[in-house]
């Protein structure tokens, strides 16, 4: 029974959102600031959150930025406002999809339940076949059951979307991936994103790779076409 951290200073939505997954089986902690989540969120760690933008103390935007720097939980954003530039740098700080309001209660549950199943490792895997999907390129190597990623053997902390893009991406070094293949590796069917999410994406894997490695120039951009993982 997954536990899904909610945030939002509006107490109907907190409210009425609460209703609506706890039908879905799961469990809900309820958090009004943002502040009040960031020590709820170190101390019980839930398996995703849901973070409304605009909150007094903290708003959602700072509390990603803060929980990033130690976590690659899940996170979807409620948001009322219209600007696109909240949305793109929301992406870009790490953020895994966006949700306008009002919302309809039916897609946010849809949108819980795919990133969940995205997250969620495979059960009943032995170590031989844990190995075997281990995904080693180059300097590169991806766990996909431990949802673990290194680069020259440093850690590197990657959303889940983040993986999924660059699983994509290198498990066929050359070939290039257009941005639909990419939304079709990292999202359901029933989760729609435009061009602009998947290149904040990829600017984000690259700016997590070169804290690590300031030469790491792995992935490429054809222009036009699409992206790439450069062949050793």
């Amino acid at each position: 029974m997954p536990t899904i951290a909610l945030v939002d200073d509006d107490r109907n939505i907190l409210t009425s959102v609460s209703i609506a997954l706890e039908g879905e089986g799961y469990r809900v902690q309820t958090y009004t600031d943002g502040m009040a989540a960031l020590d709820g969120l170190k101390n019980n760690p839930p398996d995703m959150a849901i973070f409304d933008i605009k909150m007094p103390r903290m708003d959602g935007m700072e509390l990603l930025r803060r929980l990033r720097q130690k976590s690659d939980l899940p996170v979807i954003f409620l948001t009322s406002k219209d600007e696109e530039i909240d949305e793109l740098f929301g992406l870009k700080m790490g953020a895994d999809d966006f949700i306008r309001k009002p919302f309809s209660q039916r897609l946010l549950v849809e949108r819980v339940k795919a990133i969940l199943r995205r997250s969620a490792p495979r059960e009943g895997a032995t170590q031989k076949e844990s190995e075997a999907k281990i995904l080693e390129r180059g300097h590169l190597k991806m766990d996909p059951e431990r949802h673990a990623c290194t680069w020259k053997n440093e850690p590197v902390i990657l959303t889940v979307t983040e993986f999924l893009i660059l699983q994509a991406l290198a498990t066929r070094p050359g070939v290039v991936k257009s941005r639909n293949a990419l939304m079709d590796a990292a999202y359901d069917d029933q989760v729609y994103v435009d061009d602009r999410t998947i290149d904040s994406h990829i600017k984000r894997l690259r700016k997590k790779f070169k804290l690590v490695d300031d030469d790491f120039e792995m992935i490429e951009t054809l222009y036009g076409v699409g992206y790439r993982f450069k062949e050793a």
